[in-house]
């Protein structure tokens, strides 16, 4: 792998966590929504992750992978909706009240996503810790190129 793939790699890591906290702070807002325009409760997302290619454009792409020197990167498959049962409280009084007085709240445990969201913050630093150790080499290779 050349040392500009990791810029490529760690890009791709860092996209996806931010993505991964957008959605993060989606459910965490949406906690007491319930009723959405699709009708029912808000139901809380998740991310999906898949490995990618990160030079897999033309000839050098081609190149790189007969050789099996292609970076592998990360990107978000898909946004799915997490389809275990949403939580009921009894509130009769409340306008999107069943007929037994039990509303149906989001299924997101706002400390659940906290753990999530301070696991991706992470991930991303230590991306970005990665990109400035290389960075770091690089100015250390030129550095020595000079003597």
């Amino acid at each position: 792998m050349k040392l500009s793939d990791v810029f490529s790699v760690n890009g791709s890591a860092m996209n996806a966590q931010m993505l991964r906290m957008e959605i993060i702070g989606t459910n965490i807002a949406n906690v007491n929504t319930t009723r959405t325009p699709e009708g029912g409760p808000y139901r809380r997302r998740e991310v999906l992750f898949e490995s990618s290619p990160v030079n897999s454009d033309g000839f050098a792409g081609a190149l790189g992978r007969a050789s099996g020197t292609v970076g592998v990167g990360v990107r978000v498959s898909r946004v799915i909706e997490d389809s275990s049962p949403l939580m009921l409280r009894f509130e009769p009084q409340h306008p999107d009240a069943g007929a037994d007085g039990y509303v149906r709240y989001p299924n997101v445990n706002v400390v659940a996503e906290m753990v999530n969201l301070v696991e991706a913050s992470r991930s991303y630093d230590a991306n970005i810790s990665v990109i400035q150790a290389t960075k770091n080499m690089i100015a250390k290779t030129f550095e020595i190129g000079r003597s």
